[in-house]
């Protein structure tokens, strides 16, 4: 059968519900979303009886999180994605829109600074699902990471999260021991005993939280949890590093809300095949941020949503 037999037209039709065309053949790799890389052990059984029944029985992972199911014939679409739904399974993540959000495992990781899992489908329902339906200049991916290890590279991403344990040191409890635990233990070498008390170079730290309970003498037995959020990064032909905002947000509500803000904006104020980080530099970061803690793009967005994209002139 020869992939001449499908259309132009049903190609991306079936490509908008997430089926990716096998080249040479008229099969198709059906990509399923896992929310955030978490699936239980009833969608698992439910995707490998899937692959079997309607594909060649391959399945793969994408870099995003989802996984794919290889070999679909074009007449089997429908049928798959319906076997699927039984366990709450969907297909999709394609198109200039929001894509797939990813996430580490910092809810399980001993040097998680947040539960990635909840705020991660948190997104997922409030902006891959919400904005399923809104077209924005480019395709827009978003990922949660748990500390700054970044292992899930949020700043690689349009827009990120970095998990934060700011500490808050007792310097009145420091005892200037001369093999100081909180040194020791910082893997920035930010902390540093100067003149026989503990010093931390803001500088430096990147709010690892490591220090926090390591001293015997309870000079670092807090820390503040908080939201350090990056926009504009990007990985592929082209390479950005995204940017932080300055303000390290402390409640899961206000980065939320910023990140809203931040997809009303690419879509308000982005030009059609323009990523975000190009958007960025063309209007600068500086006023990007102050739109950002501003609550007007909230306020306008049923008028942002309804809005056409800008072409480039």
């Amino acid at each position: 059968m020869s992939s001449l037999t499908i259309s132009p037209e049903e190609e991306k039709r079936v490509k908008g519900l997430g089926f990716l065309n096998n080249k040479g053949t008229d099969n198709f790799s059906a990509r399923v979303l896992t929310v955030n890389g978490k699936i239980t052990s009833a969608q698992h059984r439910c995707i490998a009886e899937a692959a079997e029944l309607f594909g060649n029985g391959n399945i793969t992972f994408t870099t995003r999180l989802s996984i794919e199911v290889q070999g679909i014939p074009f007449d089997k679409i429908d049928d798959f994605r319906n076997y699927i739904a039984k366990e709450g399974l969907k297909t999709g993540g394609t198109g200039a829109k929001i894509r797939p959000i990813v996430s580490c495992k910092a809810t399980t990781c001993k040097f998680g600074r947040l539960d990635s899992f909840a705020i991660s489908e948190e997104m997922h329902h409030r902006f891959f699902e919400g904005y399923n339906d809104v077209a924005l200049p480019h395709k827009f991916k978003m990922a949660v990471g748990g500390c700054p290890n970044n292992c899930m590279k949020p700043d690689l991403n349009d827009m990120g999260i970095v998990g934060q344990l700011i500490p808050t040191h007792d310097l009145d409890k420091c005892k200037g021991c001369k093999k100081c635990k909180i040194e020791q233990v910082c893997p920035m070498d930010a902390c540093k005993v100067v003149d026989k008390k503990i010093t931390r170079d803001t500088n430096i730290c990147n709010n690892c939280g490591r220090c926090v309970g390591k001293c015997p003498f309870g000079v670092v037995d807090e820390g503040t949890p908080g939201y350090k959020l990056y926009i504009g990064g990007r990985w592929g032909k082209k390479i950005s590093i995204g940017k932080p905002l300055t303000t390290i947000f402390k409640t899961q509500e206000e980065v939320l809300d910023v990140m809203e803000k931040a997809i009303l904006l690419y879509k308000d104020q982005g030009i059609k095949g323009e990523r975000f980080e190009e958007t960025i530099k063309r209007i600068g970061f500086e006023n990007i941020e102050e739109q950002l803690l501003d609550d007007d793009l909230l306020n306008r967005k049923d008028e942002i949503l309804n809005k056409e994209l800008a072409l480039a002139k």
